[in-house]
């Protein structure tokens, strides 16, 4: 399919490759997306079971238990997913050694290509992945969710826009337990990057997309489950000189609750989200104001990337809220981060 085709209301064709947590979770949002189908779903060992695919934990919720429509072809090979012609939208929720190797085969096919984060592991295969997504006839977008989020939008448009004056200072912080599916994935770091690049990239990322790339960081970290970096506080320098932090973490214990949320504080306001207080998870306080909590649509940031997504493809546009250059400057600074964490040093981002 051209990338010039455009139609606003017809039908996308969805491949799903990887039904762990993160492939169930995009199974269900597609079902919130008009005139989306699941053409196929493809996985090494998990199949369906009676036309239901096996439920597994995860630290938002647990992806529970998918049906499938009874036109869903199921492929133990993903290759064999990217070779039907009925699949347009190839949507890699992947261990990340796989997510280069299978979205350059996925263009190669002429599909267009939704990649979970990291784009990969090490900034020189990420490049690598960029260069095909550059020579492709189709469109590619990481899923950096974060930049769709409910609450996290609001507040990087306000940052932008300069609503409540400049940004003083601004601290994210996304902590859990370690994960406790596929940890024989996880827990080998060289392959994974551990949480450094699993979880904590949703911040690095948003500080960039907020903030623009920042010039260094400063990071204290350690590793305790996969031998790379399992938590760690960084200090981002960003251009105005705002304040600029973020926490990430694996490394918490019994059954802490996974926790998602930021404070910003600008000039006349301060911002502050916590996941755990849902609807009301997004207040507003100024001065000579009660605080203000600030009405949030019933939507997540996975439906929101995968809608844009659909809709791009629809209207024959690449997408531009979040792109394969943006996805490798994040993993650019994790890897800064990464080398701060080891060397105890002030890092550049090249």
């Amino acid at each position: 399919m051209s990338r010039r085709t455009s139609s606003t209301d017809r039908t996308v064709r969805v491949g799903v490759v990887g039904l762990g947590f993160m492939g169930l979770t995009h199974l269900r949002a597609y079902e919130k997306i008009p005139g989306v189908t699941i053409a196929a779903v493809s996985d090494p060992v998990k199949r369906p079971v009676n036309g239901l695919l096996p439920g597994v934990g995860g630290n938002l919720s647990a992806a529970d238990a998918r049906p499938l429509p009874s036109h869903t072809r199921f492929y133990e090979d993903a290759h064999d997913l990217l070779a039907d012609p009925e699949v347009e939208l190839v949507d890699l929720c992947v261990p990340t050694p796989l997510h280069v190797p299978l979205s350059i085969a996925a263009l190669q096919a002429g599909k267009h290509v939704l990649c979970e984060k990291p784009l990969a592991r090490t900034v020189r295969e990420a490049r690598r992945l960029v260069q095909a997504v550059e020579k492709a006839h189709t469109f590619f977008m990481p899923a950096m969710c974060m930049r769709f989020w409910p609450g996290w939008d609001w507040v990087a448009e306000r940052i932008r826009r300069r609503t409540f004056g400049r940004v003083l200072a601004a601290r994210f912080r996304r902590v859990s337990t370690p994960p406790g599916w596929s940890r024989a994935t996880y827990f080998r770091g060289e392959a994974s990057g551990g949480a450094l690049l699993d979880l904590h990239i949703h911040d690095t990322d948003f500080v960039q997309f907020c903030f623009g790339p920042p010039r260094a960081v400063f990071t204290r970290g350690l590793t305790r489950f996969s031998g790379a970096v399992d938590h760690l506080v960084t200090q981002y320098v960003v251009e105005g000189d705002a304040v600029v932090s973020a926490e990430g973490s694996w490394i918490m214990n019994g059954d802490y609750p996974f926790q998602m949320t930021f404070t910003v504080n600008f000039e006349r306001a301060t911002a502050e989200f916590d996941l755990a207080r849902g609807p009301e998870a997004l207040r507003l306080h100024r001065d000579g104001h009660p605080a203000e909590t600030i009405p949030l649509p019933h939507t997540d940031g996975y439906v929101e990337e995968l809608r844009y997504f659909v809709t791009c493809i629809r209207q024959g546009r690449p997408p531009r809220r979040v792109t394969a250059s943006d996805a490798l400057r994040a993993v650019a600074i994790c890897a800064a981060e990464e080398r701060s964490a080891r060397t105890g040093r002030l890092v550049s981002v090249a």
